[in-house]
């Protein structure tokens, strides 16, 4: 299942190479770190996707959007991803994922390498 480029805009091309799956918040009950990549144009970058199971038994809401980051944050973040022997489990006590979960001080994840200046995208199947 490929997702839209948004480099290259071409359909199905931008995979999920590698993920990090990240324990609940204070919002969201799923939080997947993820590092996508182009098949055609090697666009590269993080993507987010979150889930919120709370209320009704039909109300689940989730977002799903990607941000660019510097190629040295990238390849920090990436070496965080391999370094887990374990990266399908969120209660994960390794080093990568200690360094990865940082809450602020409402109980919200604080995502790795975000600041204003970078792009975001949304991630369309």
């Amino acid at each position: 299942m490929g997702f839209q480029c948004p480099k290259c805009d071409a359909q199905k091309s931008l995979d999920i190479v590698s993920r990090l799956e990240i324990p609940p918040d204070a919002r969201s009950d799923e939080i997947s770190l993820q590092i996508v990549k182009c098949q055609l144009c090697k666009f590269e970058a993080v993507a987010i996707y979150e889930e919120s199971h709370r209320g009704a038994l039909d109300s689940d809401v989730y977002d799903h959007y990607g941000y660019t980051i510097n190629q040295k944050e990238l390849k920090e973040l990436k070496a965080l991803i391999r370094q887990c022997s374990e990266p399908k489990n969120r209660r994960c006590s390794c080093d990568s994922h200690r360094t990865l979960i940082h809450k602020d001080s409402i109980g919200r994840w604080i995502r790795p390498c975000f600041n204003k200046e970078q792009r975001t995208f949304q991630m369309v199947l």
